[in-house]
Formats: structure tokens, C-alpha cells, sequence
């Protein structure tokens, strides 16, 4: 199954330009999603993220793959109109820059949820290249 943006907001609360989810490519409700960003010049962090040699932060890209997750995890009737908030991050690691006219595919599996606790992991692939990857521990509210 496929999500568009528009249906991707109607699951996780984020707006832009704070919504750095363009598609879902896949879902498995409460198991794992595949989601795609799409990394533009134009982007507004650009502007002073290393003006000249733009460099995607980090934790935007951190960001862009729990968003992944939580569609996953928020997708379920049960869980609409919650939130995933951060609980911490662990075995974070970052392969190579992500750079306007890349296209970010993330994986993201949920590993355990206990309760209104969890736990994800997810991978982002640049043309099939991993660039970054994490754990994430959620809360939800």
C-alpha cells in the first residue's frame, strides 16, 4: 500500500516544513513502513547548512526516519491522533552527506512496543548505499 503526503498528515502531526516525508512506499501497520524524501535545493535549511556545499543536518535526516517509523507505528486506528515522541536514540551512525538532489529511501522496523513504549530501527539508502542509520525509542501520548 502507498501514501501520499496528504495522507501521510492525516496519520503523523507534522506540517512543514517540519514534514520530511514525501511518500510511503510501503506499510505494515505496527511492523514497518518504507518511506522516501525527496532532497531539494530549495530546502529551507540549506540556506545556512554549510551555504556553498549544502549538507543535510543530520538530525533532520534522523528526523525523516522515525517519521518513516511512526507512520508504522500511528497508522492503526487505535494509535490516529497520538503522538511518537522521542525517548532517546542509540547506535546512531552516519555513512556519507545527504545532498540536494538525493532521494532518501528509508526502512524502518518496529522492534518492540510495550504498553505506550517502543522501540524502532530504522536505515536510509541513497541509490541503494546506506547513508544512515539508528534506533529509536518512542513514547506515546
Amino acid at each position: 500500500m502507498m501514501l501520499t503526503s496528504t495522507e501521510i498528515q492525516q496519520i503523523i502531526p507534522h506540517r512543514y516544513p517540519l514534514l520530511l516525508v514525501d511518500r510511503i512506499l510501503e506499510i505494515e501497520p505496527l511492523k514497518r513502513a518504507v518511506g522516501i524524501k525527496n532532497v531539494t535545493i530549495d530546502e529551507p535549511f540549506f540556506m545556512g547548512h554549510f551555504p556553498g556545499q549544502p549538507v543535510m543536518p543530520g538530525v533532520l535526516l534522523l528526523e525523516a526516519m522515525a517519521q518513516v517509523g511512526g507512520v508504522a507505528m500511528l497508522y492503526p486506528a487505535e494509535n490516529r491522533g497520538k503522538i511518537a515522541y522521542f525517548a532517546g536514540m542509540d547506535k546512531v551512525k552516519f555513512r556519507r552527506p545527504v545532498v540536494p538532489g538525493d532521494q532518501v529511501k528509508t526502512v524502518a522496523e518496529i522492534i518492540k512496543v510495550r504498553g505506550t513504549m517502543g522501540k524502532l530501527r530504522a536505515e536510509a539508502f541513497v541509490d541503494g548505499e546506506l547513508v544512515a542509520e539508528a534506533e529509536f525509542f518512542f513514547a506515546l501520548k
